[in-house]
């Protein structure tokens, strides 16, 4: 169980659903939970914004080849600053599978909503 909320099979189906629905079959994420401060230092320092954020996505491999399997990177969410911490599994591992809200016109949200739908 992580913390109280979250079972650890349901943040590992999460995964899988979120880069599958990508193209992606197979890889590693690693899902870390972590307090404001800690995930505040992440934003200011690798995205250059003050203050705690709900999710953080580090991509690895991206595109590129690996020798073995795919390190698709890290996702970090702080449960003070999460609804809901399920859709930010989801979300943070949408984004590293490539997948941008903030410039795609809307595809990435609505992939969520359908997977989150899945889920529940």
């Amino acid at each position: 169980m992580i913390g109280s909320a979250l079972e650890a099979d349901d943040v590992r189906r999460a995964c899988e659903l979120a880069a599958g629905a990508a193209g992606v079959r197979d890889g590693h994420v690693a899902v870390e939970f972590v307090g404001p401060a800690r995930i505040a230092t992440l934003n200011r320092e690798f995205r250059g914004r003050e203050g705690p954020t709900d999710v953080l996505s580090f991509p690895v491999d991206e595109d590129g080849a690996a020798a073995g399997e795919r390190e698709l990177g890290d996702v970090v969410i702080c449960p003070a600053h999460t609804e809901d911490l399920l859709e930010a599994v989801v979300h943070g591992v949408l984004h590293l599978t490539g997948m941008d809200h903030e410039t795609d016109g809307g595809e990435m949200l609505a992939l969520q909503d359908e997977l989150m739908a899945r889920l529940r």
